[in-house]
């Protein structure tokens, strides 16, 4: 069984009270300000990953985790491996994450461009440096697929996956598996229950789509190949012949609260705030303290 402490010291294997208890949030590393503004209503200690966009520098970055850390969260920046042009780079970056900011937990994933800018093709490839281990990072987040890849079949996706969590605990650290976002339980629920009859018994956070635009909210699920569907979108909430107005994940995440149980396995949930980290967070503290027991 995977030390939960490792992955992230509030992190317990029972459900939670609230399934809003526990989550994690993700920004930029253009959010400072942002994440400031909304501090005084995020939970101590939360995690909050730092994306690799392309366009923002290394030293932005790790900017953003040194914010993260000054606050009282515990900072999770993102390595895309194809994005990344020398073993120095990598180096530098997790090395100076390490040092400045206290980074204990990285999320490794390959990354979009097809030719690597470097020599990681792969989040493998990121692994089998060695540099994680050696820098204290306790835990690694690697990427789960609920509603498939367009690269790969199902049966590439598992083994892939079994994989990377074979080699990141080979080398003491502990798997964490959060998955793109989406707005359907069911598929969330049908695939945490064959990763865990698989043997995967990893910390899963589920990717939730925070409040925003419903035509935002259709153009990042487009990008990155997220089912959206007219049934999908009518059981979120959203009607595909009305797109204007705004769309909240009341609906995703109250499905998830009563689908999921001892079987599925530790699981959390982690907030894309495509409408703003402080429309997320707001509402986050609403959704909790209405459900609150």
């Amino acid at each position: 069984m995977t030390a939960s402490s490792a992955i992230h010291p509030a992190w317990a294997l029972a459900a939670p009270a609230v399934m809003t208890d526990g989550y994690s949030l993700e920004m930029t590393a253009k959010d400072i300000d942002a994440l400031r503004a909304a501090a005084p209503h995020i939970a101590p200690e939360t995690p909050i990953a730092i994306t690799f966009l392309p366009g923002e520098s290394m030293d932005a970055r790790i900017a953003a985790a040194v914010t993260v850390r000054s606050l009282g969260f515990e900072p999770m920046p993102h390595l895309s491996a194809r994005r990344i042009g020398s073993l120095d780079e990598l180096a530098a970056m997790v090395e100076r994450s390490t040092a400045e900011a206290g980074v204990q937990r990285v999320f490794l994933v390959a990354g979009d461009p097809p030719i690597p800018a470097g020599p990681f093709a792969d989040t493998m490839s990121l692994l089998r440096t060695g540099l994680f281990e050696r820098n204290g990072i306790k835990a690694v987040g690697i990427a789960g697929h609920p509603d498939g890849h367009p690269e790969m079949d199902s049966d590439a996706l598992w083994a892939v996956l079994a994989e990377k969590r074979v080699e990141i605990e080979s080398r003491g650290m502990a798997p964490l598996i959060v998955t793109q976002f989406g707005f359907d339980a069911a598929p969330f629920l049908t695939w945490l229950r064959e990763l865990r009859s698989r043997g995967i018994d990893a910390p899963v956070r589920i990717g939730v789509p925070g409040p925003a635009g419903i035509k935002t909210l259709l153009r990042y699920a487009a990008h990155c190949g997220v089912g959206a569907s007219a049934s999908v979108m009518t059981k979120y909430g959203v009607s595909l012949t009305r797109l204007l107005g705004t769309a909240g994940p009341d609906k995703l995440v109250d499905a998830l609260a009563r689908g999921i149980g001892p079987e599925h396995g530790a699981v959390r949930l982690h907030f894309y705030p495509f409408g703003g980290l402080s429309r997320t967070v707001e509402w986050i503290g609403d959704y909790s303290a209405r459900h609150a027991r």
